[in-house]
């Protein structure tokens, strides 16, 4: 493994707090603390441009910036906390927490099932508390991982958290550090696992000073966001070491189970060795010294077994990756949308082969990309691919935020419940979508810039145009759509979202019982003559899933006898039209799922 230096403010009380920071270019550099009165200490010059500096006095709560040159004050591009926002001084931390989660495990990635949530929009609150305060709710509904959106310091107090500055510092409008902390010990205490999404592609544009301080990019490549973040040209030793500590102080320090790896398709390495292997390798040290188990998970749009495969076998290594094949198989097959991407979907027998060999385009031409996509997946076990019918990017990058609630029925949302928890996969949920919450998740920011806030409202709108969605899109700016995309939790006052909601806690309760025998070499799946039913068994566990998505009854011949109905979304407790069926055959009523165990 490459260079590994500790950067940051580290605070020990018997000495003090240790300042360090790359800047090779730097003739000078200084920590200034402020308080009472500001102090200047001259750091010391090390090895490949680091300067390191102790101050006995700094104690948690100090402010600090560092001086580069004689010129600027800059914050710490390592801090741990931005108390008055991403353009002022940093701050030194605690890093002690009295953590009562010692008997704490992580569970086996098959047994995750992963709740998606926004920390502004999850609660009333909008704080790492506000999510505590749920916590009951979500461990009676059967989740056993939370998955955070960023949290990394951005700009005000409303983002989606990818325009993130400062990837060490938790978001101090949600509660900074010690929330964080709490919030995972609380997750833990009730034997929820806590992933966290983390950017390792780019940075926000706004109070993003690392080029001041070093080649933290590189101009050999494009991304949409500018400038690559440099992992393969001169210098890019330290600039992978700064994201392979935060990668290990987030599993370390704040004792967090997972990380989900943003876009790592924009992650642009040509070395001998790729950033995402080496930063495996990191983290299998780490769990050798914890006795702890971790997870990465990787966000790509490429269908590459590579990310996941074993490193002995041309890997990386990583656990698991998110599987946007199996979303847009749902999502074209119950909406009928097919434009941009969703051009390439829509295909019926689609899911079958997502059931079956994950990757839909697993080496297969793409008429949108206009190019081959994918490798085969079939030999890769099912727990490697995270899979979901929502998620932030599916619901918020459309125009209006809407989510299925608003696009297809009622009774449609039960069967699009068991194609995601009933499949083989690891399944995710997005918040609110248990219960068919009605508020949208649309995109929203909180710029000081004004040229910047008119830049993002020009580049969603462009973002649009290959959708044929009608209507204006929300200002991203305005506090207005940051709160109309907040939960309503609408099942405490509606039956009819109660109801749903009971669906879900059963559908999930019947995939923990059944966990341990699902995988795609145990699957059978199969479509009618008329490709409106999906018929697919997991033969080991005696589970039989049959979906109606067409908006008629359909009868289905059992075959062999020996099944026996467990669930049936047309249940009037489910707040469907009624059941109706035998055990020679099935009739399936209008947008439902039909859920059948064999005899013992």
């Amino acid at each position: 493994m490459g260079i590994t230096r500790e950067i940051g403010a580290h605070y020990v009380p018997e000495t003090g707090t240790t300042f360090t920071v790359w800047a090779p270019e730097a003739e000078q550099v200084d920590v200034v603390v402020h308080g009472e009165k500001k102090q200047t200490i001259a750091m010391q010059r090390e090895a490949f441009g680091y300067w390191v500096g102790l101050f006995e006095d700094a104690k948690p709560g100090t402010r600090y910036s560092f001086k580069l040159n004689n010129e600027k004050e800059l914050p710490d591009p390592a801090s741990m906390s931005q108390p008055d926002g991403v353009h002022d001084s940093s701050e030194v931390i605690d890093p002690n927490y009295s953590w009562t989660d010692q008997n704490w495990k992580n569970l086996p990635l098959e047994e995750y099932i992963v709740y998606e949530l926004h920390v502004g929009t999850f609660s009333e609150e909008g704080t790492f508390e506000g999510i505590i305060n749920k916590l009951p709710e979500l461990k009676d509904l059967g989740i056993t991982a939370i998955e955070i959106m960023p949290i990394a310091q951005f700009p005000g107090s409303r983002n989606w958290g990818y325009d993130g500055v400062y990837p060490f510092a938790a978001q101090d409008s949600y509660g900074g550090v010690e929330g964080l902390k709490k919030l995972v010990d609380a997750c833990h205490k009730a034997d929820i696992a806590v992933v966290l999404d983390v950017v390792y592609n780019h940075l926000g544009p706004e109070g993003n000073y690392l080029n001041e301080f070093g080649s933290y990019f590189t101009e050999k490549y494009n991304t949409p966001w500018g400038a690559a973040l440099n992992f393969d040209d001169a210098y890019s030793d330290h600039v992978r070491n700064f994201f392979f500590q935060n990668a290990l102080m987030w599993l370390r320090d704040f004792h967090v189970d997972a990380l989900r790896l943003d876009a790592v398709h924009a992650i642009l390495d040509t070395g001998a060795k790729h950033f995402l292997q080496e930063l495996q390798e990191h983290v299998d040290h780490l769990a050798e010294q914890q006795n702890h188990t971790y997870y990465l998970i990787a966000e790509s749009d490429l269908n590459d077994v590579r990310l996941i495969n074993p490193i002995e076998q041309g890997g990386y290594g990583l656990a698991a990756q998110w599987m946007d094949d199996y979303h847009h198989a749902i999502h074209t097959m119950v909406t009928g949308e097919t434009e941009g991407y969703y051009a390439d979907f829509g295909k019926r027998e689609h899911l079958v082969k997502a059931l079956k060999h994950s990757f839909i385009y697993n080496g297969s031409y793409s008429e949108h990309r206009k190019r081959t996509i994918g490798t085969d997946a079939t030999d890769n076990p099912a727990k490697q691919f995270i899979v979901c019918s929502q998620n932030h990017d599916q619901v918020g990058n459309r125009m209006l935020g809407e989510r299925l609630t608003q696009l297809v029925s009622f009774e449609m949302l039960k069967p699009i419940a068991a194609l995601v928890l009933l499949s083989p996969y690891t399944p995710m949920l997005f918040m609110g979508e248990e219960y068919g919450e009605e508020n949208p998740f649309l995109f929203f920011v909180s710029h000081t810039d004004k040229d910047l806030v008119e830049a993002v409202r020009k580049g969603r709108k462009d973002e649009f145009k290959a959708f044929a969605w009608q209507g204006e899109a929300p200002d991203p700016q305005s506090e207005e759509t940051f709160n109309n995309s907040k939960l309503q939790y609408n099942y405490t006052h509606s039956e009819k979202h109660n109801q749903l909601r009971e669906f879900y806690k059963t559908v999930i309760q019947l995939r923990k019982s059944i966990v341990s025998k699902l995988s795609k070499e145990h699957l059978q799946a199969s479509l009618n003559e008329h490709e409106n039913v999906l018929d697919f068994t997991h033969t080991s566990a005696g589970i039989r899933c049959i979906i109606n998505f067409s908006k008629e009854e359909q009868t289905i011949e059992l075959g062999v006898k020996g099944w026996q109905t467990i669930l049936d979304s047309a249940d009037e407790k489910w707040g469907g039209p009624g059941s109706n069926y035998s055990s020679e055959n099935t009739i399936l009523q209008p947008e439902s799922v039909v859920v059948l165990q064999a005899s013992r």
